[in-house]
């Protein structure tokens, strides 16, 4: 089992950036990627950057030049740097860490609020 605490989500005004970080504990080996997905208001769960296995990374195109995906692999932690915000990535923002295939390997964290004021 594995539990995801997410932490640094907060109101910022437009331009403004945030870093949202995400602890993992427990057994991570068989996750093979590790992201962060964003859900406006009214809107589905939308992927928004991901580390996937053999390296490579992924980022939504609203995001591509303003938001940065890291980890650490010693703290079993991965954040999301968000720069030059705008009020369209006001979203609960979760992280995600699955295994691509085994659909058994999927945990979320609690969610984490960001919004962005105008």
């Amino acid at each position: 089992q594995v539990h995801l605490v997410e932490s640094g989500g907060g109101l910022v005004q437009a331009g403004g950036s945030l870093r949202l970080s995400c602890a993992a504990s427990g057994n991570i080996v068989s996750i093979n990627v590790m992201g962060w997905y964003s859900q406006a208001p009214g809107k589905q769960r939308e992927l928004v950057a991901a580390f996937i296995s053999g390296g490579s990374t992924y980022y939504a195109d609203s995001v591509k030049g303003r938001f940065s995906i890291s980890r650490d692999n010693d703290k079993n932690t991965v954040y999301l740097e968000m720069n030059s915000l705008k009020p369209e990535d006001t979203a609960v923002y979760y992280c995600n860490m699955k295994n691509l295939l085994d659909s058994r390997v999927n945990y979320w964290g609690q969610g984490t609020q960001v919004t962005v004021s105008s």
